[in-house]
């Protein structure tokens, strides 16, 4: 992304606003990913759009496998403005193509479960990138999801019901994720390049007539 188109858009905007913007892309992280599978409830997948947002987690991927993707603003409060959400909806099993694409990305696939395998969320060691994937709220996540996953994770309960709403349980594990992540003093950034392109986004995103502002760069550009 062109640095000087950023800068000639962000002059369209408040100082207060830009400013905004550039303390919150220094916070912002593609080491830890999130992938929600097959969610049906709008309120949920909204709360974990919310909760990404929060927590400077920049990346969500959707598989849709039955259900559409739908979202309360009520509840997500413009969270989706604010990331980059991809969808996967359109393969013979999205939920693989997801799995690819992010592998592709140097994900290591982290499936929240209970597992004979499983790991407490305590425990888990962050410093390889992370894609979370957390299941439908009723039946948790697919036996593809479970078994092509590379490892499993749980979040520690003491209670009777040993089980979390699937936006709780999410923010729980990106609290505690970007948390050590943060406290230990190795915090990944996004690039240089990848700042650019989401500024560029996010200015785009409250701007009444970008199109009009980026030709007229290009023109004074020549």
């Amino acid at each position: 992304m062109n640095k000087e188109l950023v800068e000639f858009l962000g002059g369209f905007i408040t100082e207060h606003k830009m400013g905004l913007f550039r303390e919150k892309i220094g916070q912002r992280t593609r080491h830890l990913s999130v992938v929600v599978e097959n969610l049906f409830q709008e309120h949920n997948i909204s709360a974990v759009l919310r909760t990404a947002d929060c927590f400077g987690v920049q990346d969500v991927h959707v598989i849709e496998r039955g259900y559409q993707y739908r979202v309360n603003e009520e509840v997500a409060l413009g969270a989706s403005k604010w990331l980059n959400v991809k969808h996967y909806k359109d393969g013979e099993n999205n939920t693989l193509d997801c799995y690819k694409a992010l592998r592709e990305q140097g994900y290591k696939i982290v499936a929240t479960t209970p597992h004979k395998d499983d790991v407490n969320l305590e425990e888990y060691d962050f410093s390889q990138k992370t894609a979370l994937v957390f299941g439908t709220e009723l039946q948790g996540l697919s036996d593809e999801a479970i078994a092509h996953a590379d490892a499993w994770l749980k979040v520690p309960m003491v209670g009777f019901t040993e089980s979390l709403n699937i936006s709780v349980c999410a923010a729980v594990c990106m609290h505690h994720a970007t948390w050590k992540m943060r406290s230990s003093g190795n915090f990944p950034a996004l690039s240089d390049e990848e700042q650019n392109t989401i500024l560029h986004s996010w200015i785009r995103s409250v701007l009444k007539k970008p199109d009009l502002l980026e030709d007229e760069f290009f023109k004074r550009k020549g």
